[in-house]
């Protein structure tokens, strides 16, 4: 049965999720050992099974790391401090995306940085 089949409240095994979200096996195991809120069931021979709940956190960490620009310690400080303070969290300098430790990323000047560098190489 694929995933998309089953019930929306319906446990997924890890090769599920992984089909259902585009992301590899090995990097969902690799973000259950970086953020703790990230615990699948796991049944008789290892196997894990992924609640609705732990999928909507894949699928929150996903966004954060790949189309938000967080780190992975910017993405673990973000849902630690949510865990501690509630929505408030979300807007402390700690947890915003980096270029650099602890200094938010500026695109604007990122992309005049990025324009006068292809002007220099064309001349």
């Amino acid at each position: 049965m694929a995933a998309l089949d089953k019930a929306a409240g319906a446990f997924r095994t890890i090769g599920e999720v992984s089909q259902d979200t585009g992301l590899p096996q090995h990097i969902l195991r690799y973000w259950e050992t970086r953020f703790p809120q990230l615990r699948p069931l796991q049944r008789a021979g290892k196997r894990r099974y992924y609640r609705p709940e732990d999928v909507a956190l894949i699928r929150r960490i996903d966004d954060l790391l790949n189309q938000q620009g967080y780190t992975i310690r910017g993405v673990q400080k973000l849902l630690a401090a949510e865990a501690r303070g509630g929505a408030a969290a979300v807007d402390t300098p700690s947890a915003a995306p980096v270029s650099a430790p602890g200094s938010p990323v500026n695109l604007s000047a990122l992309k005049t940085i990025r324009d006068m560098l292809a002007r220099a190489l064309e001349g």
